[in-house]
């Protein structure tokens, strides 16, 4: 094959046509055929054209000459990660040591203040109650005057304050003097123990104000009591969408942090007894310890009559990671099991005992704490000799809890069952109503955290995984059952409207696409309203050694009380900032895996779905975001992969290179590439650290000569500011670190920069260093000045900060960085037309009319310029604020990307048109990008990207004129014909121009899955299988007909009763428990009662009165929805490649009559084929893989998948679970509401007849 030689226009033309022709000498014209020769002609000529205009238009020389004076500097990758990873790690002390200290603060005024008595003024701020930002009208809890009872307690009315958005808070309104609190619906903010806890507690909010002053990156700091309330700094008002149903005792940083980690049994008695409102309270009481449950936590849930059965069966006989995935699997499972025969609990606890033994001997699972959690209605005898054999001569490492379910319940069944637990260290509880259930399931926890209290000295600093802000994981069923809701009212109210056109097969096909466009979607549209994070939290001890208690008199009683957990949030976002992306550089990036393989921030992970939290968004595995560039199939993960990721969760130091394969916008494209892996643990946490480096052009990167400081530059230039070179029309990557002020806020991210260009200028300007963590009080071993109130004591409260605060933050390196871009490129700002002849300029402008040129620096400088200049363009928004992202932005990768395929040429793409997004071709865009690469000797490094931007139809008309052109004029058949179609196609297999207008932007294997298949045959393209590990589909949920019962008087009476009596227990139950000091109203077992069981109860929309669901039989079929629920999938997808090995010698082929009746060229100094197809030929059928992506159908559910191919884990390392003196703490039980709570049923129920 001839090679290319550069020269002039028209020599270079002349040999690009001479190179085609060498292999094309041999085809003749044919009559009525398109000849190969105007093909190739066509795509030299619209290359070269292309070519040229860019050259122009971009100032692509100009830009080369701008970082002549640039070093080159290799990339060291082990250096990198060891740096990123040594001030992610000081980041991190930084926050432990703000924890340590509130952690200290709440023990010392616990000790102290606790007993003292409430005043009865007491006022607070409830977070709840707070006012709304700039209303004057004041929330109260004051009664109404005129209400009187005997007993009656004045609450005084909650404190008021003024909030102010914060964008530090993610633009929640918020008040930084103080703290408020959140108290859950199920708690009583004025029950003795609560309110106790608030009271002291507000002592906390000078070592908050202190802890943010010392470290103004802090966030969201906060103290969550054992009794329920939430202390949180600064103060807001708590919002609540639908419902409040947040309780800080099942967040993942208290569980966590509150015990070591368990191994968890739950034995569910399935007896004939347990029938009606016992099996309900039963699956509330699992459910509700299923929420205690995380990552670091093992689980299994049996039930149990005759024999006993796993919820699951295929988690039989194992115990299941506590994923948010497993452990919804547990939950709709248990909506399955029927109530019948006799309980045999031997063999139900001899099975338990067995299986922990197995996991303790073997090291398995949480390899800590082990508990088995027995739920039933009654027992015939003790058991004595089963824990005899199975626990007691092992010196018990299993505890057993108990919940004895029902309101009648047999003294000697009380009395069984409570010794079962008191003999096992565990702990009794007696449960009656629905409305309890979430108070007393919480109470195993304070007993798991008996050793951690008793040893006093560890304070086990627990990092959680990636968490969505204050988003419970069961809102994002909720969301999506409302959303389906307000679908079948749209259905029912169009049907209404116009039956005809509701009913019309052009309109159910209409309905039918939107539906399958949802299921299918990926666009993570949303994302922004949820702030990913993780936290960093401790456990608070009660110091004290013994309780006076009143129990047939006053006495001391041994205690080891959890006061609570104290933590602090740390949004990802913060820990990317200082990942320093720029020096990663290109298709180059950072992610931290913790000890159980998850992702903690990954750029590739995708946790939001139709704007809803996906449901196991925080459990998805490092090997399902890194996709290795291998033919195997589906979770068929190789031992290479498997071992690369065990050093990782080891947190080895290594590196490695893998070849990968990318998905790249929006998953519509895809890449594949060699990289290299860097990795290393971030010390003291679970985290490890790993980089990823592209191998060829990651290896070097560009760097400002070290003569070019900032500082010394507008020194010697008279205190110029270097801001004189941003000027008009440039933007800045928007979640990078450039200087970050502490006490103001900026409109936007140029505007913080331009301040401190002008800060650099002045004299006396020093780069700030970076935060280190102040020193923090070390408790002293046995708490030895708590015993008496010493001023020592009371010295030690009033913890002073003597840290200097940094105002402000500056990375010195990307500054610099920044600068120096700015400077060279300060050029751009002029207008092409000061730089080139009026002629040329007028001819190109004439030819593409409004134009966009574009540069965009590693640094992530962004610069452009409008071609005419126009103030603004009403269309779209300006180039640089749709994509301000640099180094990240798709065009930006891909052209980078394209220079090792061909250093000449330009990518270009045009916005894809999908179903979902239908491409408005009339304000269609192309986009043009070229990588500019700075040289030095053997080493070269990306330095910038220029582009250009201009209408679609601008191209399609310059198109259409070449290739209806014939060569020397001669007569020839052109694209004009109508048996000839003509396509631009783009390296991915997405059109770029079509002459049928409608086909722009899509697949061109849609438009012609037959021609596409030949070209994957001829190995063209190459077809690429990516596999979405995170994806989301949709099962039918179901559903009873009621239309198929006949409803005879006796039934409708049956229900009226039924309906009565619920009705009035509900009443009756919520109304004496809201309010009571042992009460703990559940609002989220009833809010989400509907979505949990969804056989029994749909949701309230379909819950009508009978003779008003027998109405749906009138309604046709096609005006119902499937209900569904989302769930957690594998889909896999072909992307495709174009394959530029050999690519002339697999173009070069000449027609075959209709066996092969295209051309393809690819077309000079750009990323596309034109491809020209003879329509006279038919269309031949042709199975192909589309780039649709479809489930892919395992021989079981993905949880069981998961659980039967396990992964390796790392265990923590913190196990606390024994003490010798917990043998001494006798409290191992509870009842159901003490009779001490009558005053409080009757009090509320006068409350509630009054407000109605």
């Amino acid at each position: 094959m001839c090679n290319r030689v550069g020269g002039s226009i028209s020599i270079l033309v002349l040999l690009l046509l001479n190179t085609r022709n060498c292999s094309a000498s041999i085809q003749y014209d044919a009559p009525g055929k398109i000849s190969f020769n105007s093909v190739q002609a066509w795509a030299v000529k619209l290359g070269t054209e292309l070519y040229h205009f860019g050259e122009f238009i971009t100032r692509k020389k100009e830009v080369q000459d701008s970082f002549k004076s640039a070093q080159i500097e290799v990339r060291d990758g082990e250096k990198l990660v060891q740096n990123m990873a040594d001030d992610i790690r000081a980041m991190m002390e930084l926050k432990i040591s703000a924890v340590k200290r509130i952690v200290e603060a709440a023990e010392n005024m616990a000790f102290d203040k606790q007993n003292e008595p409430v005043p009865e003024d007491f006022q607070f701020y409830n977070s709840k109650e707070m006012d709304e930002p700039y209303d004057d009208v004041s929330l109260t809890t004051t009664p109404e005057p005129e209400f009187n009872v005997d007993n009656w307690i004045v609450r005084p009315p909650t404190k008021s304050a003024h909030l102010q958005a914060n964008p530090h808070f993610s633009n929640i309104p918020v008040n930084a003097n103080f703290s408020s609190v959140h108290v859950p619906t199920n708690v009583y903010a004025w029950a003795p123990e609560v309110i106790k806890g608030i009271h002291w507690s507000e002592g906390l909010d000078t070592h908050f104000i202190n802890n943010y002053q010392s470290d103004p990156t802090l966030s969201w700091q906060y103290f969550g009591s054992s009794t329920g309330f939430m202390r949180h700094y600064p103060a807001m008002k708590w919002r609540a969408d639908p419902v409040d149903i947040y309780d800080c005792r099942t967040r993942a940083w208290y569980m966590e942090a509150a015990a070591s980690p368990k191994d968890v049994v739950i034995l569910v008695d399935r007896s004939g007894s347990m029938t009606g409102q016992r099996r309900d309270i039963a699956k509330h009481v699992v459910t509700n310890i299923l929420d205690t449950l995380g990552n670091n936590d093992f689980v299994s849930v049996m039930t149990f009559a005759d024999t006993v059965e796993e919820i699951v069966p295929c988690f039989e006989d194992s115990l299941v990671q506590a994923t948010l995935g497993n452990l919804r699997e547990l939950k709709l499972a248990l909506d399955n099991f029927e109530t019948m025969e006799i309980a045999n609990f031997s063999a139900a606890l001899t099975r338990a005992f067995e299986l922990l033994e197995i996991y303790r001997n073997n090291s398995g699972g949480a390899n800590c704490n082990q508990a088995i959690m027995l739920v039933t209605d009654g027992v015939p005898y003790n058991y004595k000799e089963i824990f005899e054999r199975y626990n007691w001569k092992y010196e018990t490492p299993v505890r057993v809890f108990t919940y004895l379910i029902g309101r009648e319940v047999k003294v000697a069944d009380v009395r069984e069952v409570k010794w079962m637990a008191c003999a096992n260290r565990g702990f009794y509880v007696h449960l009656s109503t629905l409305a309890e259930v979430r108070e007393r399931v919480l109470e195993h926890v304070n007993v798991l955290a008996r050793p951690l209290v008793l040893q006093r000295e560890k304070h086990p600093v627990v990092w959680t995984p990636v968490y969505a802000n204050v988003t419970d994981p069961k809102v994002a069923d909720y969301l999506w059952e409302q959303r389906e809701r307000a679908e079948q009212k749209e259905r029912f109210l169009s049907q209404r409207r116009d039956k005809v056109l509701f009913n019309s097969e052009k309109e159910q096909d209409r309905r039918w696409r939107i539906t399958q466009m949802k299921q299918g979607q990926y666009s993570e549209l949303g994302n922004s309203q949820y702030q990913l994070m993780t936290s960093v939290s401790m456990p608070v001890y009660d110091l004290r050694h013994n309780e006076s208690v009143e129990e047939n008199g006053p006495k001391e009683m041994r205690i080891a009380k959890l006061l609570g957990v104290a933590g602090t949030d740390v949004p990802l976002s913060e820990i990317q900032a200082l990942m320093t992306p720029y020096k990663i550089g290109v298709n180059g990036y950072a992610f931290i895996v913790t000890n159980n393989g998850y992702i903690l921030l990954h750029p590739d992970l995708r946790p939001v779905f139709q704007q809803i939290l996906k449901p196991s968004y925080n459990s998805v595995d490092m090997i399902e975001v890194e996709l290795f560039d291998d033919d195997r199939g589906p979770r068929n993960f190789s031992k290479e992969l498997t071992a690369l990721r065990k050093e990782i969760i080891d947190q080895k130091t290594g590196n490695k290179v893998m070849n990968v394969k990318y998905h790249l916008d929006d998953m519509k494209r895809v890449s594949r590439a060699k990289k290299h892996y860097f990795w290393t643990g971030i010390s003291d946490s679970p985290f490890t650290l790993v980089v990823t480096i592209p191998e060829n052009y990651g290896r070097h990167r560009i760097t400002p000569p070290p003569t070019d400081d900032i500082h010394r530059l507008s020194l010697t230039s008279k205190n110029i500011s270097a801001r004189q070179y941003l000027s008009d029309k440039w933007s800045v990557h928007p979640d990078w670190l450039y200087c970050r002020h502490y006490e103001r806020t900026f409109s936007s991210p140029e505007e913080e920069l331009l301040y401190f260009l002008e800060r650099v200028a002045k004299p006396g300007w020093r780069w700030p260093a970076k935060p280190r963590p102040p020193e923090h009080h070390k408790n002293k071993q046995g708490h030895e000045r708590h015993n008496n109130g010493t001023p020592e004591t009371k010295d030690r409260n009033k913890v002073t900060n003597s840290t200097p605060r940094n105002e402000y933050y500056c990375d010195h390196g990307l500054m610099q960085a920044l600068v120096y871009d700015a400077r060279n490129t300060a050029w751009f700002n002029k207008s092409i037309l000061d730089s080139a002849s009026d002629e040329k300029a007028s001819e190109f402008i004439q030819r593409f009319g409004y134009i966009v040129a574009f540069l965009s620096t590693h640094s992530g400088l962004t610069r452009w310029q409008t071609h005419p200049p126009r103030e603004q363009d009403n269309v779209r928004a300006e180039f640089g604020k749709q994509w301000p992202r640099s180094i990240d932005e798709v065009w930006y990768r891909r052209a980078v990307e394209q220079h090792y395929v061909d250093p000449l040429s330009y990518v270009y793409s045009v916005e894809i048109n999908t179903d979902k997004f239908p491409l408005n071709i009339s304000n269609a865009v192309v986009t043009a990008s070229h990588a500019v690469f700075h040289g030095d000797g053997y080493k070269k490094a990306p330095a910038a990207v220029v582009g250009f931007q201009f209408k679609h139809e601008r191209l399609s008309e310059w198109f259409e004129n070449i290739t209806s052109s014939c060569e020397h004029n001669k007569e020839c058949v052109t694209c004009l014909s109508d048996t000839w179609d003509c396509y631009l196609v783009d390296n991915n297999g997405w059109i770029v121009v079509s002459e049928d207008v409608t086909q722009n932007g899509q697949f061109f294997g849609r438009i012609r899955p037959d021609i596409m298949t030949k070209l994957v045959e001829d190995e063209v393209y190459k077809a690429v299988h990516i596999v979405d590990y995170q994806a989301v589909c949709f099962r039918e949920k179901k559903t009873t007909n009621p239309a198929s019962k006949l409803m005879t008087p006796l039934h409708n009476f049956k229900i009226i009763t039924s309906w009565f009596v619920s009705t009035t227990l509900w009443f009756y139950n919520s109304i004496a428990l809201s309010l009571a000091q042992a009460s703990s109203y559940s609002f989220d077992d009833v809010a989400y009662q509907s979505y949990e069981n969804d056989e029994e109860n749909d949701d309230s929309y379909m819950s009508k009165p009978t003779n008003m669901r027998t109405l749906e039989r009138d309604f046709e079929k096609l005006v119902l929805i499937n209900r569904t629920r989302p769930t957690p999938c594998d889909r896999e997808m072909f992307l495709y490649q174009l394959e530029y090995s050999n690519l002339d010698a697999k173009l070069n082929k000449p027609v075959k009559d209709c066996e092969r009746p295209f051309y393809a060229q690819l077309v000079n100094y750009t990323n596309m084929l034109m491809i020209v197809v003879d329509a006279s030929c038919p269309r031949e059928e042709a199975s192909m893989s589309f780039i649709e992506a479809t489930e892919v159908q395992y021989n079981e559910s993905l949880p069981c998948l998961k659980h039967v191919h396990p992964l390796y884990r790392k265990q923590p390392t913190s196990c606390i679970k024994n003490h010798t003196e917990e043998s001494n703490i006798d409290m191992c039980g509870r009842g159901s509401l003490p009779s001490s709570n009558f005053f409080w049923i009757i009090f509320s129920t006068f409350v509630t007849y009054h407000h109605l």
